[in-house]
């Protein structure tokens, strides 16, 4: 059963994540361009751009009688309802953002909102197009019990011509369009899997 036809039976709510917060970034580029694939082409798959430049860095220190500031149980009600998250990570010496760490962290204490969920990772970068940061991603997601689809890989080299994205950050290459699609339709088989919906 194709991936399109089972989410006719339920329509999955993804998270998506960007490692870096400038606009015009090609990793917030990926998430937008995520989000209007699944409006578009993927039926049964909804995806949010999450906004986590709010979000402080953790210290103990502000959680108060086992409460978290706002912002942060805001975030974390996001990350426990999602069905599925989608990460874009930017590679920064060899690892992911110290952002994105901050999410995982958030996201785990007092707490872990994320387990027994799955998600697909995407990078841009130089060379190995950021494949370093998601294999770090990966180690992190084992401690807090993220589900990692293994197939298709996505690594995106922003120097190999054609150019990938305008002066805006957002995704113009329809090769990459294609990519990040098998992707997302790859996340969405297996977190109806995961979930018990394919048999």
């Amino acid at each position: 059963m194709e991936a399109t036809a089972m989410a006719a039976q339920r329509v999955l709510k993804v998270v998506g994540i960007s490692g870096e917060l400038d606009e015009a970034s090609p990793n917030r580029g990926l998430v937008r361009a995520a989000v209007e694939i699944c409006k578009n082409s993927i039926p049964g798959m909804e995806m949010e751009n999450l906004d986590i430049s709010s979000l402080p860095f953790l210290n103990t220190d502000l959680v108060v009688n086992g409460t978290v500031p706002p912002e942060v149980e805001a975030f974390r009600k996001k990350i426990a309802e999602a069905d599925c998250y989608f990460f874009s990570s930017p590679e920064y010496n060899y690892s992911v953002t110290g952002l994105l760490k901050n999410v995982i962290d958030w996201g785990s204490y007092p707490t872990n909102v994320w387990g027994d969920k799955a998600a697909a990772i995407v990078s841009t970068g130089y060379d190995f197009g950021g494949g370093r940061s998601q294999y770090h991603l990966r180690q992190m997601g084992v401690r807090v019990d993220i589900h990692f689809i293994n197939t298709p890989e996505f690594f995106l080299n922003v120097l190999e011509p054609p150019p990938k994205f305008d002066k805006k950050g957002n995704l113009i290459d329809k090769e990459t369009k294609k990519r990040l699609r098998e992707i997302l339709l790859a996340l969405q088989a297996f977190a109806l899997r995961l979930d018990g919906n394919c048999k």
